[in-house]
């Protein structure tokens, strides 16, 4: 994963800016607030998220690695891809976000392009405990919004330790959220669980997709 980009930028366009890194000219999908602090010729470093398709990859960058956090858990929402997450986030601050999940203010996150109230409904259903309460921004090295009070701490944990490895946000919610009913089911509650045994098993889910 690349966590972050810094470089001299050679380039802003309405989408996205070039940051030249070592020689290398790094195409960078952002949204407008972020562009805006852009200025060819200048340095800058933005927090970045990396999205693997068939066909491309495609990175994604943000001015805080609250942003590339929210990025990453909005998609694990069902119908919610990349460009829909970038879109929320150029609409919607993270804490915003998070008050509009919290107090499923489905009136807001409608304002998004591209989420309808059906769309707002589920993101309120399957994200609700896992963005955080307003005023929990993530914290570097992929221990954010999911990783607040609301939700258990051996999740930060194991979330953390999935990251480490390599594997995306995205990825570690969803292996976390497979093997949770299984922890639930051996009797051990948010302070219980055996996070190596927690994680373990996410590696196992995950070897298997």
């Amino acid at each position: 994963m690349i966590a972050h980009v810094d470089g001299t930028v050679s380039a802003v366009a309405p989408d996205g800016a070039v940051i030249d890194v070592g020689g290398v000219g790094l195409l960078v999908q952002c949204t407008p607030g972020t562009l805006a602090r852009m200025r060819p010729g200048e340095r800058a470093r933005v927090s970045t998220s990396l999205v693997v398709r068939e066909d491309a990859l495609t990175l994604y960058g943000f001015a805080s690695d609250d942003e590339r956090v929210t990025f990453e858990l909005l998609q694990t929402a069902t119908g919610v891809g990349p460009r829909l997450a970038l879109a929320a986030l150029a609409v919607l601050t993270p804490d915003a976000l998070r008050r509009a999940v919290a107090t499923e203010d489905l009136a807001t996150l409608t304002t998004v392009p591209g989420i309808g109230r059906k769309g707002a409904q589920r993101i309120v259903l399957e994200l609700a405990g896992r963005l955080g309460a307003p005023g929990e921004a993530g914290v570097p090295g992929g221990a954010g919004p999911g990783a607040a009070a609301g939700a258990a701490p051996w999740r930060k944990q194991v979330r953390s330790g999935l990251v480490s490895l390599g594997w995306s946000a995205r990825d570690a919610e969803q292996a976390i959220g497979l093997v949770e009913p299984e922890l639930a089911a051996d009797g051990a509650d948010g302070a219980d669980v055996d996070v190596s045994a927690a994680l373990r098993a996410a590696l196992r889910v995950l070897g298997r997709s």
